[in-house]
């Protein structure tokens, strides 16, 4: 039962799944077909550059190399193929597998 002092809790809460299902809407609906990278970039850039202007640091030492793996295999790679997956599935596939 979600009572008055969680309903902020439960609206942040499902507010991510469902910002995360406007993936295959954009993609299929906004964003030119074919250009998986292009849409990647336009995902993460925003946060990238917000999460920049927040902090106003770089990494130092070991985390240039950490940031660097974690942004090939978030960005490089996961990204691209979310966007040729919901290129190509339709979106109730898509969002089952995701599940």
């Amino acid at each position: 039962m979600t009572t008055r002092t969680n309903l902020p809790r439960t609206v942040l809460t499902a507010l991510a799944p469902l910002v995360w299902g406007t993936t295959y809407v954009v993609t299929t609906e906004l964003l030119p077909r074919g250009h998986p990278l292009f849409a990647g970039l336009l995902r993460a850039l925003p946060a990238g550059l917000l999460a920049l202007a927040i902090t106003r640091t770089l990494p130092k030492g070991a985390w240039w190399g950490r940031a660097t793996v974690l942004g090939v295999l978030n960005i490089g790679l996961f990204l691209p193929l979310l966007f040729v997956a919901a290129e190509r599935l339709p979106g109730g596939v898509a969002a089952t597998l995701g599940a």
